[in-house]
């Protein structure tokens, strides 16, 4: 990626833990309320999901939450950087950045499928997905972006769902819960 400099590099491989914050903030502010205010409601709604579904959900306190985050910055700036020294060829932090803009699309089947307010829907189409298809954009004109099958997208969003499932063992085990 050297033929558009260091510091459009530096956008797009450390832009996305910058953008990657801003989504998580909200996510991080949002999260307490919404499940304590919306998940009953969803609940009544759609009483054939298990109870443990809901509990994956309503069981996870303010600190786990923000511990969980933290780990997932740790997850998001080892991809940023590797993605940084490569100048932008490392297959994991293009992945990580598939990863991230399909994980903002899933925030708005979420709450298109809720029919209203999910944590992180407000940033996913302001910020996850302009700026996904903003660095693959740079990446393709760079002539580093890997070709994106759909093996690779899976991959990307299997990435992004075991690295918050890992980040939320984390957790617990930091938290001490069972």
């Amino acid at each position: 990626m050297n033929t558009t400099g260091k510091s459009t590099l530096a956008l797009t491989t450390f832009g996305l833990l910058a953008a990657w914050t801003v989504h998580d903030l909200e996510e991080v502010a949002t999260m307490a309320r919404w499940s304590r205010t919306r998940v009953p409601v969803l609940r009544a709604r759609h009483p054939r999901i298990p109870d443990r579904m809901w509990r994956s959900v309503t069981d996870v306190d303010g600190r786990e939450f923000a511990t969980a985050v933290a780990v997932m910055g740790a997850v998001v700036t080892a991809a940023a950087a590797e993605g940084y020294r490569t100048g932008g060829r490392s297959a994991f932090y293009q992945s990580a950045l598939d990863g991230f803009g399909l994980h903002g699309l899933v925030h708005l089947a979420q709450a298109a499928a809720t029919r209203g307010y999910t944590p992180g829907v407000v940033t996913s189409p302001l910020v996850v997905v302009p700026f996904t298809l903003w660095a693959r954009g740079r990446l393709r004109r760079a002539g580093v972006l890997r070709p994106a099958r759909a093996r690779d997208l899976a991959a990307g969003l299997g990435l992004a769902a075991a690295a918050t499932a890992g980040s939320h063992a984390v957790a617990r085990r930091i938290r001490r819960r069972p």
